[in-house]
C-alpha cells in the first residue's frame, strides 16, 4: 500500500473567481474589494475554499474563508451540495455550545455570482495536520511535536466530540434529518446505501463494499441509544490548531443526526487510515495517537457515555470512506490521471484493511 498523487480538486478558474467575488461583495459593503484571493494547497475535492481579504474601512470581519459548492460539471464526489445546510450547522453548534468554529457572515444561495451557491465565515488562523503528505509522516509539526503534545491534542479533540454531543440540542437538528424510515442509524447507512449506489451508476460495482455492508447487518447495534448531533467529517485533519488547541472545527458538510460513536469511530478510524499508509511504506507514524482504547475511555469520562458496539462503528467509518475513495478514484479516471483496473476494488486505497474488517482479521 503507497500514497497516491493527489487528484485535481478544482476545474474552475481563481482570477476568474476573484473578480466576480469582488463584485458580490461590493454589493454588500460599499466600496470593499475582495483582496489577496488564493486556494489553500489542501483544498478539498468537495466543497471549494477560498482564501480572502475584505479592503474596506469598517469590515465585519477582515480574514475571510468562502466555501463554493463543487463545479457540478466537474464530476462531483458527492451527489449533492447543500451550503445553506452547512451555514445552518455553523451557527447551530455556534450558538448552542463552546465547540469552537468560525464566525459564519453571508449565505449566498443563488450560484448566478460564483457559478454555484457558497458562504463566507472568518479565517481562523493557525496549523492543521495534513493529508498530503500525512500528519503520520515526518516533516511536520504534528510529527514533530512531543509525546505530551500530541495528548494534549487529542485529548482537546476528543473534548470537542464531548462537548458537541452534549450541548448542541438535538430538537433543534430536524433540518439535517436525513429522509426514510427508522432510527437515525438505520436512515444513516440508508443515505450511505444510497451515495454507494450514485457512485457506481453506469460503472463496475465493489463486490467488497457490498461484502462489507453485509457483515453491518451481522454486527448492528442491540440499542443504538439517542442520536445526537453527528459532525460526520470528525477528524483532526479538519481542525485548526492554535498550538495543539483546537482554534475552529471545519467541513460540516457530512453532519447529520447518528448515535455519539459514527463521530468516534470516524476519528478513530481516519488516523488508522493515515497511519497503516504510514507503516507501509516503513516509516513507524503515530502508532499511539488516537488508540481507540484511549479515546473511548476519554470520552467515557467526559460524558458519562461508554461507546458501544465500536466494532460496527469502525467498520462503518472504513465502508464509508470507501465508497468516497471509490469516488475519487472513478473521479481520476473521468480526467485520466488513472486506468480503472480489472478488479475495481484494489481502487479503493485502503481495500485490504476494508477486507480484514469484513473478515474480522482487523485487530482493535
Amino acid at each position: 500500500m503507497g500514497t497516491a498523487p493527489r487528484p485535481r480538486t478544482s476545474t474552475r478558474d481563481l482570477g476568474e473567481i476573484a473578480r466576480r467575488l469582488t463584485g458580490w461583495l461590493d454589493a454588500r459593503l460599499p466600496g470593499a474589494r475582495a483582496v489577496d484571493v488564493s486556494a489553500p494547497a489542501a483544498n478539498g475535492m468537495s466543497s471549494e475554499t477560498l482564501l480572502f481579504t475584505v479592503d474596506h474601512p469598517d469590515p465585519p470581519v477582515r480574514a475571510c474563508a468562502l466555501r463554493l459548492a463543487a463545479d457540478p460539471t466537474a464530476y462531483t464526489v458527492f451527489p449533492v451540495y447543500d451550503m445553506a445546510r452547512q451555514y445552518r450547522t455553523l451557527r447551530l453548534v455556534a450558538q448552542h455550545s463552546d465547540v469552537p468554529v468560525p464566525r459564519p457572515l453571508w449565505l449566498e444561495e443563488d450560484p448566478e455570482p460564483l457559478g454555484a451557491p457558497f458562504f463566507v465565515m472568518e479565517r481562523v488562523t493557525g496549523q492543521v495536520p495534513p493529508d498530503v503528505m500525512p500528519y503520520t509522516y515526518p516533516g511536520n509539526w504534528l510529527y514533530a511535536a512531543t509525546d505530551g503534545q500530541r495528548e494534549e491534542l487529542e485529548a482537546a479533540t476528543v473534548g470537542v466530540l464531548a462537548r458537541l454531543h452534549d450541548q448542541v440540542p438535538y430538537e433543534e437538528t430536524g433540518f439535517l434529518a436525513l429522509p426514510g424510515p427508522g432510527d437515525a442509524l438505520r436512515r444513516h447507512v440508508a443515505a450511505q446505501r444510497a451515495y454507494y449506489t450514485w457512485v457506481v451508476a453506469g460503472l463496475a460495482r465493489s463486490p467488497l463494499i457490498e461484502a462489507a455492508f453485509d457483515r453491518l447487518a451481522d454486527l448492528w447495534p442491540e440499542d443504538p441509544g439517542p442520536p445526537v448531533l453527528s459532525w460526520g467529517d470528525a477528524r483532526i485533519g479538519n481542525i485548526v490548531y492554535d498550538g495543539f488547541r483546537p482554534a475552529a472545527v471545519l467541513d460540516w458538510e457530512m453532519a447529520a443526526p447518528a448515535p455519539r460513536e459514527v463521530d468516534l469511530g470516524w476519528t478513530i478510524y481516519l488516523h488508522r487510515f493515515f497511519q497503516d499508509l504510514t507503516t507501509a511504506s516503513g516509516q513507524p507514524g503515530l502508532p499511539d495517537l488516537l488508540r481507540r482504547d484511549r479515546v473511548e475511555r476519554r470520552y467515557a469520562r467526559l460524558t458519562g457515555h461508554t461507546p458501544r458496539a465500536m466494532d460496527f462503528y469502525l467498520l462503518y467509518a472504513c465502508l464509508r470512506h470507501a465508497i468516497v475513495m471509490l469516488r475519487v478514484a472513478y473521479r481520476q479516471a473521468y480526467f485520466g490521471e488513472v486506468a480503472v483496473p480489472a478488479d475495481p476494488d484494489t481502487l479503493i486505497l485502503h481495500h485490504g484493511t476494508l477486507r480484514a474488517m469484513v473478515e474480522g482479521g482487523y485487530g482493535g
